[in-house]
């Protein structure tokens, strides 16, 4: 299957070390999630080699690995199954190989006093519609949150 690349960008006036604490943060993170995908939460520590559970109220939802972490300038997670509503994980079926290596990565490069936030995906290109429209209006209320 061949993954498309994503991308969304947005500058926020705010230094990186506030927007990656606002963006990543439990309780911020609810916030600006939840205007594109409600109720939206994690489970986890964002540290490199551990597991985070995105998750949304029954509904289930999906496990990711952190690959990559540099405080406050980027962060990768790659997919590795799939969590349905009772808790369980699926790595196997069509469904779950269908979201088993989805990547999203997050940079946060400092730019005249702001911050220029750009998301990358690697998705199937079913989710493509998806993600296009949730990310934009995502951003723009954590862009909001971190200049309010």
């Amino acid at each position: 299957m061949t993954m498309k690349k994503l991308e969304f960008k947005i500058d926020i006036a705010a230094d990186p070390k506030k927007v990656w604490d606002i963006m990543l943060s439990p309780e911020t993170y609810k916030r600006w999630v939840s205007k594109s995908w409600p109720g939206s939460y994690f489970e986890g520590v964002w540290k490199k080699g551990e597991s985070l559970r995105f998750l949304s109220p029954g509904q289930g939802g999906t496990l990711a690995s952190i690959v990559e972490l540099n405080p406050y300038e980027f962060v990768r997670a790659e997919h590795i199954a799939v969590i349905y509503k009772d808790g369980s994980e699926d790595r196997s079926s069509d469904i779950a190989k269908g979201w088993i290596g989805t990547t999203e990565s997050y940079m946060f490069t400092k730019n005249d006093g702001k911050t220029e936030l750009k998301v990358e995906m690697m998705v199937n290109p079913e989710w493509e519609q998806e993600f296009n429209k949730g990310w934009p209006t995502a951003l723009a209320e954590l862009k909001k949150i971190c200049e309010g």
